[in-house]
């Protein structure tokens, strides 16, 4: 039974997170906004309304479609600071990465959304943060999973007092249902519009407004601030790696798939693995089978233990490792990879390589769980004029220092590096950890628009391969879509760290029939059951513009405090 119904209008829509992120971007839309503006003023409240999983300076991939039909990514992720000693977690501790400024990377994510709004926007930054300084200046609620989520962790945010007087006030964990304010961050946000305004006084156009609250960050107080902080800390970044980043633009990777083109980021982050994945489903006959039945699911859940080998073997930041996408997204490679599912019993770990040298296996993690390091939210926007835009903001405030005064934790996106400099997600200076982050977007033959996504770390690209089967093989609705129950495989290193390696580990929400769990356990898959239905399975919206029927209709997942609006 469906928690809620698809909405739909005619005109646009979103679908974020957290619900007043969804209304941030609404508002934006009604203010006359386009799908960029839109996704940027709800991704900017998203950092302000999952301060535990989400930073204002953290990373912000985003893939995105203009009314003219052109598609782009902007990976929103920074490199590891130039200072960067490559062997030093080898060398001092023993291959582990510490919590703290070590793990700091650039922080990427105010540039996307700049870099965004000066492409394809049609507003300021002082209108598109309007929200996001509301949010954080007068408060929110407390919603269940921030408050699950604070005192889950509220040991590690006491390592450092800032982040304990943020997030534990009066020295205990915030309450569901009590305000929530973040004075701190509201300053930041309010002198990147104050450096916007004065620029646009002394005649500055829209563009350079823009570029003016950008270097407020970047090559600012702001950025001044944060390095020094970083620094004293005895972390690498410095005030010229702030200056010098400037977020790439790239053009997106994608496959064919039922009439569809599905896109995704490259191989800075992990987008390939989905169109892998859907390449090896569907050539495996994965849409012929009944769906979530033993035969499903276990189809289902081999195609992607190969789609994370090969991820783990081959895929790291493209301008340092050479990955052999076309290869892997290949008929012979889909086909030979295939060719090695045995229907009637699970793999009992991680697959061989077939392309050139692979990884060794490592050995089976003796957690109970992986842990939950990086946490992300999602907004997708379709606009009145056919624009769509999707984005996956992220970075977790447990693990790392808050900068006093500025409200945020720099993105400690170094977690999702290896330590060994040779792994193709191993790190370096200038090289980006290879992102779990991957908004996406589908684009149809009969002029259908989807921007699509979710966070859950290692569990998005699963996530979404089942509710685009969900979708466009069992005709289900964007919101049954989104609901039905769903199933994850950690039978594959990690991304975050400890990169902890679950040999045939499959996570089963219960509303999967016990019978079925049987099944899937006698042919050797080790069954970790979740809740009915839990955040750990992702947090999937969508917004979907259907030509056919003259609508806009979007999802959003109770999995988390999402919620889409449309008109």
């Amino acid at each position: 039974m469906l928690t809620r119904e698809t909405v739909s209008g005619t005109r646009h829509a979103v679908s974020a997170g957290h619900y007043l992120a969804s209304a941030a971007g609404f508002a934006v839309l009604e203010a006359g906004g386009n799908a960029v503006d839109a996704g940027c003023a709800a991704g900017l409240a998203l950092g302000v309304l999952h301060p535990d999983l989400v930073s204002i300076a953290g990373v912000a991939p985003i893939t995105l479609r203009t009314a003219a039909g052109m598609v782009e990514t902007i990976a929103g992720v920074g490199p590891w600071p130039a200072a960067t000693d490559a062997q030093f977690f080898q060398r001092e501790h023993g291959a582990k990465m510490p919590a703290g400024v070590l793990r700091t990377v650039v922080p990427a994510a105010p540039c996307a959304w700049i870099t965004a709004l000066q492409r394809h926007g049609s507003m300021g930054f002082a209108e598109i943060a309007e929200h996001a300084i509301r949010f954080a200046a007068e408060g929110f609620a407390v919603y269940p999973l921030l408050a699950e989520n604070i005192a889950n962790h509220a040991a590690e945010y006491r390592r450092w007092p800032q982040n304990a007087a943020i997030y534990l006030p009066n020295d205990r964990a915030p309450e569901e249902g009590e305000l929530f304010v973040q004075a701190d961050l509201a300053a930041t946000l309010r002198f990147m519009v104050d450096e916007e305004r004065a620029a646009r006084a002394r005649g500055a156009d829209r563009v350079a407004g823009l570029e003016a609250a950008r270097d407020a960050f970047y090559r600012g107080d702001i950025a001044r601030r944060m390095a020094d902080f970083i620094q004293a800390e005895g972390g690498w970044l410095s005030r010229d790696d702030l200056a010098a980043f400037r977020c790439p633009v790239l053009p997106p990777v994608s496959v064919q798939w039922r009439g569809r083109q599905i896109f995704t980021g490259g191989p800075w982050c992990q987008g390939p693995t989905l169109l892998q994945a859907l390449r090896m489903a569907e050539r495996a006959g994965l849409a012929e089978l009944p769906h979530n039945s033993p035969d499903y699911l276990h189809l289902l859940a081999e195609v992607l233990k190969i789609a994370f080998a090969d991820r783990e073997h081959h895929v790291g930041d493209p301008d340092f490792v050479d990955v052999p996408l076309a290869e892997m997204l290949s008929d012979a490679h889909v086909a030979a990879r295939v060719a090695a599912i045995d229907p009637a019993r699970a793999h009992p770990g991680m697959m061989a390589p077939l392309i050139g040298r692979g990884q060794a296996v490592p050995p089976a993690s003796e957690a109970a769980d992986p842990p939950v390091e990086a946490g992300t939210s999602y907004v997708a926007v379709v606009d009145r004029w056919g624009g769509a835009f999707s984005s996956a903001p992220s970075d977790a405030s447990w693990s790392s220092p808050v900068v006093p005064g500025l409200g945020f934790v720099p993105s400690n996106r170094g977690s999702q590096n290896r330590t060994d400099p040779a792994h193709p997600a191993g790190l370096a200076a200038g090289r980006r950890p290879r992102l779990t982050p991957m908004p996406a977007l589908a684009l149809g033959a009969d002029g259908s628009v989807m921007p699509f996504g979710s966070p859950g770390n290692d569990v998005q690209p699963q996530a979404l391969l089942q509710v685009l089967m969900n979708l466009f093989v069992h005709g289900m609705s964007p919101q049954a879509a989104v609901e039905a129950p769903r199933v994850a495989s950690y039978a594959f290193p990690g991304t975050s760290a400890p990169h902890d390696h679950f040999p045939a580990r499959l996570a089963v929400e219960s509303r999967i029939p016990e019978a079925t769990r049987d099944a899937l356990a006698a042919r050797g898959h080790v069954i970790r059951l979740w809740p009915e239905r839990t955040w750990l399975a992702g947090c999937v919206e969508l917004v979907r513009k259907d030509p056919a029927r003259g609508l806009i209709s979007a999802a959003a997942d109770p999995r988390r405090p999402a919620a889409a609006i449309a008109i």
